[in-house]
């Protein structure tokens, strides 16, 4: 049968403490009863004294019914059992009893029955012992003899003896034995009551501090194990089961992550094998078409447009084949292969290329190219497909009615704000923030958790710097100060440090790049975010392409899947694979694409390219 771990602590640690409690009380309470056993005692022995020293002058005097007569008024004390005045001979000569006046005690009486019983004196003068059912202290106050005892005419004594008698004082035990009986209850009702309270504290802080945690992780434990790795656990605390909890939410957000990572594969693979597919189907032919190509391009007087025709025709097959192999590259994700290139010559091959298809659809294209344009660090023919697919695109958006294509070209600068992508933001804990399934320009969305009261949602936020094109899962309100967190550990995003200058709010931060901090306001609707390494560095040197038509337009809510693989906006007759490699392209070559539409009055695509290294001294001159 199994046992709840908070059951065996508090019984374990409940036995602990009442053990403890039990032993504390029993030395409390003896400690108690010597203290009140000693305070009688010192009132005895004062007591003793006192009889000894008011009786002194009648027995110098001989004036034994005084004595008595004072031995009997102290007797009468309720506290006293019995005063007694012993000779040297051990017979009784006073007595508050007069009955055993001039007796000598017997053997087994209450004189003898402290030594008769074993028991100890406290001190040489001092006894404990018990007479039928009452305890009793006793106090001998030996007489020693005196000058003026030994001189006094009426019974002198030799000098050479010291003791003449013992004055003996026998005290009942019966308050002293009811207070400790008292203590005694009091000390166990308080012992109980403390076990109790301590078993019932301790129940509840096992409930908070090692139940609750446990029965999360294990019930966390099962979701993840039923297969639900979008679990979480709160982390309750700093210490080792907050640890684990953490420790726990960075394991499935890693699960999570990996799960998408091999989704991702999967349609990667297809992608490679459609490609391979494709690529086996269409080699062959293509190599036919290559060959007779070239023969009929070398042949002897060969008209020079006819020549011009199949040369385009060989440049373009040859192209086709590094589209294939371009295809196979994404899937594969390889990297392109870079060197200084000047986008304009790009941007006429692939209008080149294109050409034909624009005229036969009434689309007139115009050219805008900047003749400053600064080099790039590109592979020319990946950035040729990038324009092609651009171009083609906005040619089916036009349709069959015609229309206007532009493509420009022009250096820039581009500041961080609005333009930076966030490439990685991470939590205090490490957590990484990015979320692939929920992208805005084929870029993963900044996931954080919003809180406020007793309400949360989540908030996805835009991977641009400087741009606002957040997404909640439900209505934010406006103006309300939230708490940010992270969704996987719940670690903490705030900066009180760094309060917003716009309205004072708190801030909270990820952590981008080189671990520096991005920070974003905490109020719902102001738009304060700030980059302070970015900004440092300044605006950068780009070279800018951009593909303009007056097409049709995207629908808004297609905006922000345009670049995922298998997406098109074009029905059966798209793969989309063209936006997806567009994508990949450009972000492999470090730079960003943008996209502006409104529907029925077209599109504009901007690709942005950070400028080659041999160029960037002479952009900034």
């Amino acid at each position: 049968m199994r046992t709840r771990i908070g059951i065996q602590f508090v019984a374990v640690v409940g036995v602990v403490i009442a053990v403890a409690i039990t032993v504390l009380a029993m030395l409390t309470l003896r400690s108690h009863r010597r203290e009140m056993i000693a305070q009688l005692t010192r009132s005895a022995d004062l007591l003793s004294e006192t009889v000894k020293r008011s009786t002194e002058d009648y027995m110098l005097e001989n004036r034994r019914e005084r004595v008595l007569r004072q031995i009997e008024a102290i007797g009468r004390d309720e506290r006293i059992d019995r005063v007694r005045l012993f000779n040297k001979e051990g017979r009784i000569v006073f007595s508050s009893d007069a009955a055993e006046v001039g007796r000598l005690p017997e053997p087994g009486s209450e004189a003898c029955v402290g030594c008769d019983q074993g028991q100890p004196p406290l001190d040489e003068r001092t006894r404990i012992f018990t007479v039928g059912a009452r305890r009793l202290l006793g106090i001998a106050n030996p007489i020693q003899n005196q000058p003026s005892c030994s001189a006094a005419a009426c019974h002198a004594h030799p000098p050479d003896e010291t003791v003449l008698g013992v004055l003996d004082v026998t005290m009942r035990l019966d308050d002293v034995d009811q207070q400790i009986a008292a203590s005694r209850r009091r000390i166990a009702a308080l012992a109980v009551v403390t076990i109790a309270v301590t078993g019932l504290l301790l129940w509840v802080l096992s409930r908070r501090l090692i139940v609750r945690p446990v029965e999360a992780l294990a019930a966390g434990t099962r979701r993840v194990a039923a297969g639900d790795l979008t679990t979480t656990i709160a982390v309750t605390g700093r210490h080792e089961l907050g640890e684990l909890a953490s420790a726990f939410n960075a394991m499935t957000a890693r699960l999570s992550d990996d799960q998408r990572q091999l989704a991702q594969a999967d349609k990667l693979a297809s992608v490679g094998r459609l490609a391979a597919g494709v690529a086996h189907e269409i080699n062959n032919p293509l190599t036919g078409v290559l060959s007779y190509a070239s023969l009929l391009a070398e042949r002897p007087g060969l008209n020079p447009e006819m020549r011009a025709d199949l040369e385009v025709v060989v440049r373009e097959t040859k192209r086709c084949r590094e589209i294939v192999r371009g295809l196979l590259d994404f899937a594969r994700q390889t990297p392109p292969r870079r060197q200084p290139t000047d986008l304009n010559d790009v941007a006429r091959r692939a209008v080149a290329v294109v050409m034909n298809q624009l005229q036969l659809r009434h689309v007139s294209l115009a050219l805008d190219l900047a003749a400053d344009l600064p080099a790039v660090d590109a592979d020319a023919n990946q950035m040729q497909q990038v324009l092609v697919n651009l171009l083609l695109n906005a040619t089916d958006a036009i349709g069959e009615r015609g229309g206007t294509i532009r493509l420009a070209s022009r250096r820039s600068e581009l500041p961080p704000r609005g333009h930076e992508l966030i490439r990685r933001a991470v939590c205090p804990a490490g957590c990484d923030l990015l979320d692939a399934t929920s992208r805005v320009g084929g870029s993963p969305r900044i996931r954080v958790v919003w809180t406020h009261g007793d309400r949360e949602w989540t908030v996805c936020l835009d991977p641009v710097y400087g741009r606002f094109n957040h997404l909640s899962a439900e209505p934010c309100p406006e103006g309300v100060v939230a708490l940010v967190a992270c969704p996987r550990c719940r670690a903490s995003l705030a900066c009180p440090d760094h309060p917003c200058p716009d309205c004072g709010a708190p801030t909270f931060a990820v952590r981008g790049v080189a671990d520096e901090p991005i920070h974003l306001c905490t109020r719902t609707g102001c738009h304060y975010t700030w980059w302070e390494a970015r900004e440092r560095r300044g605006a950068a040197p780009i070279a800018e392409l951009a593909v303009e038509d007056d097409g049709r337009g995207i629908p808004r809510d297609a905006l922000a899947k345009l670049f995922e693989p298998f997406f098109t906006t074009k029905g059966v007759r798209g793969t989309g694979l063209g936006l997806a490699i567009t994508w990949g392209i450009v972000e492999g070559h470090g730079g960003t694409i943008d996209v502006e539409s409104e529907e029925g009055k077209g599109t504009r695509v901007t690709v942005r390219l950070p400028v080659a290294a041999s160029d960037q001294k002479r952009v900034a001159a």
